[in-house]
């Protein structure tokens, strides 16, 4: 008899679509992040979103503030918070290079994706950017509208 094995749809990587849009990418930095009981299983079930997320240096630490894991339907021994500040894990000499470019003017950490690894390990990009001005933002959609046109006009030829 054979078992019937238990299929999950595991999601790739969780975006953070605005990013782009809102800022100016200038650095991206990969980190671990550290989590808690059943957060793992949620990210891996898709469950989470970078949307309204930042990064922010505290103590010497980098800290992921607003990153929504709802908790996972099967785990009644611990309640987390959905919302709670998550660890980023960075060596301390990254930190301070990072500490460095953000004292520049206007600059700012934001989480760009949450994958996994190959060894089953969940990894935050984060990127050094600057914030976009209105027309910076007119300029992006611009752009993007014409690359769309361009890759009509080559498939009708």
């Amino acid at each position: 008899m054979a078992k019937k094995q238990h299929i999950q749809q595991y999601v790739q990587a969780i975006q953070n679509r605005k990013a782009r849009y809102e800022f100016e990418i200038l650095d991206t930095i990969v980190a671990g992040i550290q989590l808690f009981g059943s957060e793992v299983k949620s990210v891996r079930l898709g469950k989470a979103s970078l949307n309204d997320s930042f990064a922010i240096i505290h103590h010497n630490e980098i800290w992921l503030e607003n990153m929504q894991i709802t908790p996972y339907e099967h785990n009644h021994m611990e309640l987390l918070e959905p919302k709670r500040s998550r660890k980023l894990l960075l060596h301390k000499e990254e930190i301070r290079k990072i500490l460095a470019k953000i004292n520049e003017k206007g600059l700012t950490l934001v989480p760009l994706k949450a994958f996994f690894t190959a060894k089953g390990l969940l990894k935050i990009e984060l990127a050094i950017a600057k914030g976009k001005k209105l027309y910076d933002k007119r300029e992006t959609i611009k752009t993007r509208e014409n690359q769309r046109q361009m890759e009509q006009i080559r498939k009708q030829y």
